[in-house]
């Protein structure tokens, strides 16, 4: 270690290996990030060209996003992942967590032209209201890119990305990988739902609406993210190296 974010490596190290398990990574792409300076500045990132099941605690860059000679540095990060993760540190207070994905059924959703996440089941009622769309896409994430993203996010745990994949953003790695948890198996449920033919049966907003403050009441990430870490320090203790 070569600072003394040791319980934020140990956590975001964690989520690396457990999105793998669950099949959300995509070869040695996409990117998590942690907040660890109060202006969300500083931040940890995973290297470049790093397997998300290989990562661990000692590996994470901790990278500076008003740096602009950081991608002349020593093993710098993957650039789309330098700028878009810190436009939005830097511009969403909230987001001390964001993790990106191109998990399947996020990327399904997010490639059609009606990304509406329906509430159709108790999962999807938990993001009713609480997902924002990105519709904009051109191009990889650099410069403006990255700043319109951090501004579409906004308030919301949950940014969708139009032709891209998905962002899950929080105040902390376990409600951030709760989320996206939740959010790819509400995809798969919709996506499995529109391949019967059959007419969604969507709840009405008041039920919906009801359901979701419910889901926020319930808050069962710091829970499931400790019981994930468990399974890990059993099986894969390296992660903590």
């Amino acid at each position: 270690m070569n600072n003394d974010f040791k319980q934020e490596r140990y956590d975001l190290a964690a989520a690396f290996r457990w999105a793998a398990r669950l099949n959300m990574h995509e070869a040695v792409a996409n990117h998590f990030s942690l907040a660890v300076s109060e202006d969300g500045s500083q931040f940890l990132l995973n290297p470049n060209g790093s397997h998300f099941s290989q990562i661990r605690s000692s590996d994470l860059l901790l990278v500076d996003g008003n740096d602009k000679t950081t991608m002349s540095k020593p093993n710098p990060p993957e650039p789309t992942a330098w700028a878009i993760h810190g436009a939005i540190h830097r511009n969403n207070p909230q987001a001390r967590c964001i993790l990106h994905v191109h998990s399947k059924y996020a990327t399904i959703l997010a490639s059609l032209k009606d990304k509406t996440m329906y509430p159709i089941d108790q999962n999807t009622m938990r993001f009713f209201e609480r997902v924002s769309v990105d519709n904009g896409y051109d191009g990889m994430g650099l410069g403006n890119e990255a700043e319109r993203l951090s501004n579409e996010l906004g308030n919301n745990q949950i940014l969708l990305l139009g032709s891209h994949g998905v962002i899950a953003a929080a105040p902390s790695v376990a409600l951030a990988f709760d989320s996206l948890y939740y959010f790819e198996r509400s995809c798969e449920t919709l996506i499995g739902a529109y391949q019967t033919g059959k007419t969604l049966n969507i709840v009405s907003d008041d039920v919906a609406r009801k359901t979701a403050k419910q889901w926020e009441k319930f808050d069962n990430s710091k829970v499931h993210f400790d019981a994930l870490k468990s399974i890990l320090d059993k099986e894969e203790p390296d992660y903590k190296n």
